[in-house]
């Protein structure tokens, strides 16, 4: 299938919100018609190629319409909505192009940045390495590209406002007019700025140090308080007892060693600080020790240095540690990029002069990471780092609680925060400041056209949750729920309520399957003939359970290189516990899951079932997470996985009787305006053999026959809905319909 694409007029935004913030504004129907939500990333094509962030505009722009309709697959029916592009003049200089011009717009796909290095005047030089990085967060960037330091500031994945404050402080005005110049990505090709992105200097950006010899990283030692004031410990809603903990070995290590002698231990502390990204791993550690002296090792920046850089950085800035005098913690962020498991040289002796600091009295070593198993095992080592604290993902009270933190300065009206934490499985504190903030640009928008005071509302937390997309479920496909529910799903009452308890119920009573002294189940199998409605029915689940969806489809996660799709199975499940609670939906999974043995494909499919199987009934229990697998060839499935403690529960979704056919049209027909001579209770009777895909296309068909009939047509006929039964035929298979039954009996 191609990618779509649209020809648009490009024109130069006014707003001052939107200026040098790599942000393109299109029309709400031409991201619909590119298949585009706001923040995602599109390429345009000018007179050179560039990508950014896509937003929509608060209406429509201008009139003039898409040029010649669509290009690359985008129907023609959107040549009616508006043909502009709003860009701010850095990006318009990205592209090439001149006002008025054509600009080709495509979604892209972008990967997350590893390593991006600027070109840059004075003004870069003074800025240090996580300066650097946080006024580029969440922009989207070509090699090539000119690039601002005004912050994006807007949508998700942005910097705080604290970052703007910290630029004029140390740049002074000139902050606002710099540019930079992207001289290269890796992986190269667009690529988005993240948290442990590295932004590096090129060839006439000097380090902030000033010394010639200075590279990328705190090569120099840090300022011992960071840019904005530590969170009380206190406000570290569900990380409270992890705090208590690190306080507690940091006064043994730090203030009471002579313990530690006496009783034959020594006092040395190394702490590794493992959770999800943005749980808040680094804040947690700020807070606890905001009265001692922190120095810092960024992870990903020094990472990114050549070896003998990278060593020379660390060494120094242990030193500073060692030599300061006073109990101080140095703390390593995102310790996976420093040390990663693919291990060289240069890893040995980095571990060497952390193992000296943990050595030093007076110096605890406290590592963080969302990554524990991209973390090299050395460090790990009893002498190194030998104690673990986990932070866990918040759950609806605590994401209540974090919200009436984050707003707790902020006027507000009206605000029902357990609501919008019921509707935010999978959200951790990043991405609730990520919500409040989106909510507050919507917020001061209002306040902006009306003139009125600012205030926040639920509505404007309400409709920021259509922007914000969390961390956990950032790279990967989503399933599009909407607002449908499991009311909207004609018929299927048995099957609507055989999933409400296998999967409804255990996360939404967990307190009555305790009382009861029995495990809910594991897993589903939702089988039946193709066309009746399976994916539709998990979307309705997933919408009414306010669950977050991670969906694959027939074999996607099948790699000819060994070990690769273990890998994509692994992945997979942590990023549903890490999103609980959660739905993992396995789409054909007859094609993911056949029986082993029977397979020529060098045991790939035997290895992925393997893979299936440990993480359903394995060692690590499966906490919040329901899997639930669709097919109409249940007899391929390895018996295995159909085992009680996987997918014990087997649901039939059977063909649809007159009935259901009945609640299926009308469902169907909402939006389309039927003539009074439309009965479509006896037309329901006369679709036997018509499945409910078959029973929306014949509506769709009888619109299109009466288009062709007229094109100014306002209602369709009985005539039309006559003809469309001629061509649109049943496509359920008799003798299908009626093995999927025997199975369903011999179940």
């Amino acid at each position: 299938m191609s990618t779509p694409e649209l020809s648009l007029t490009v024109r130069l935004t006014t707003s001052a919100a939107d200026a040098r913030r790599g942000i393109v504004r299109l029309h709400p129907e031409a991201l619909t018609a590119l298949g585009l939500r706001e923040w995602d990333a599109v390429e345009l094509v000018g007179s050179r190629r560039t990508a950014v962030v896509v937003a929509a505009t608060a209406g429509a722009i201008g009139g003039v319409a898409a040029t010649a309709g669509a290009i690359g697959g985008v129907a023609a029916s959107t040549a009616s909505t508006s043909g502009i592009a709003l860009l701010d003049d850095v990006t318009l200089s990205n592209t090439g192009l001149t006002e008025n011009a054509t600009v080709v717009v495509r979604p892209v796909r972008v990967a997350g940045g590893t390593t991006v290095t600027v070109h840059g005047g004075t003004a870069v030089a003074a800025l240090d390495d996580v300066t650097l990085r946080r006024a580029l967060l969440g922009k989207v960037v070509t090699a090539g590209d000119a690039v601002s330091l005004l912050p994006r500031d807007l949508g998700p994945g942005t910097s705080t406002a604290s970052v703007s404050t910290t630029l004029a402080r140390t740049v002074g005005v000139a902050w606002t007019t710099e540019l930079l110049t992207v001289t290269s990505t890796d992986p190269a090709g667009p690529v988005s700025i993240q948290p442990n992105t590295s932004v590096t200097r090129g060839a006439g950006a000097a380090s902030p140090s000033g010394s010639s010899d200075a590279r990328p990283g705190r090569a120099v030692e840090p300022e011992p308080q960071t840019s904005e004031p530590p969170v009380a410990v206190d406000d570290l809603v569900g990380a409270r007892e992890q705090a208590a903990t690190l306080s507690e070995w940091l006064e043994l290590a730090l203030d009471r060693p002579d313990l530690l002698r006496t009783l034959g231990a020594s006092a040395r502390l190394g702490v590794l600080v493992t959770g999800p990204g943005g749980v808040g791993k680094a804040t947690m550690v700020r807070a606890v020790a905001a009265t001692r002296r922190i120095v810092e090792i960024d992870g990903p920046s020094v990472g990114s240095t050549a070896a003998d850089d990278r060593l020379a950085a660390v060494s120094r800035v242990i030193e500073t540690a060692r030599s300061a005098g006073e109990p101080t913690v140095l703390l390593v962020t995102d310790v996976d990029a420093l040390l990663p498991t693919e291990t060289e040289p240069v890893s040995t002796l980095l571990l060497d002069r952390l193992r000296a600091a943990v050595d030093s009295p007076g110096t605890a070593l406290v590592c963080t990471t969302s990554r524990p198993d991209a973390v090299d095992a050395r460090l790990r080592d009893p002498e190194l780092v030998d104690r673990e604290l986990t932070l866990p993902l918040p759950d609806s009270a605590g994401r209540a609680r974090l919200l009436d933190v984050l707003l707790r300065d902020v006027p507000t009206e009206k605000i029902a925060t357990g609501e919008i934490a019921l509707r935010t499985p999978g959200f951790v504190v990043a991405d609730l400041a990520a919500l409040c903030r989106e909510a507050a640009v919507q917020a001061a928008a209002r306040a902006h056209r009306s003139d009125e005071a600012p205030v926040l509302t639920q509505e404007d937390l309400v409709g920021a949750l259509a922007v914000i997309r969390p961390l956990s479920r950032s790279g990967t496909e989503e399933l599009v729920v909407g607002s449908l529910t499991l009311d909207d799903v004609g018929d299927m009452v048995e099957t609507k309520q055989a999933l409400t308890e296998a999967v409804l119920w255990p996360l939404r009573h967990p307190d009555s399957f305790a009382r009861l002294g029995v495990e809910p189940p594991r897993g589903v199998l939702l089988y039946g003939p193709p066309g009746c409605g399976k994916t539709f029915v998990v979307r309705a689940l997933a919408s009414s359970g306010q669950l977050s969806v991670h969906t694959v489809k027939g074999a996607e996660l099948m790699d000819k290189w060994v070990g690769s799709s273990e890998k994509a199975v692994r992945e997979l499940f942590r990023r549903a516990r890490d999103s609980a609670p959660s739905l993992i939906f396995l789409d054909e999974v007859d094609a993911l899951a056949p029986r082993r043995g029977q397979s020529s494909d060098s045991g790939v499919g035997d290895r992925v079932v393997a893979a299936l199987l440990t993480e359903l009934d394995g060692v690590e229990p499966l906490r919040d997470v329901v899997v639930l697998g669709a097919t109409n060839r249940p007899e391929l499935i390895d018996p295995a996985l159909l085992r009680p403690g996987r997918l014990e529960k087997a649901v039939f979704v059977p063909p649809p009787d007159a009935d259901a056919r009945r609640a299926i049209l009308a469902t169907a027909g909402r939006s389309v305006p039927l003539a009074e001579d439309v009965d479509l209770g006896a037309l329901a009777e006369d679709l036997d053999g018509y499945s409910a895909a078959d029973c929306a296309a014949l509506l769709r068909e009888a619109a299109l026959t009466a288009m062709r009939r007229d094109v100014d047509a306002a209602v369709v006929t009985a005539d039309d809905v006559a003809r469309a039964c001629d061509a649109v035929r049943p496509s359920l298979d008799a003798a299908q319909v009626a093995a999927l039954q025997a199975y369903s009996i011999s179940r």
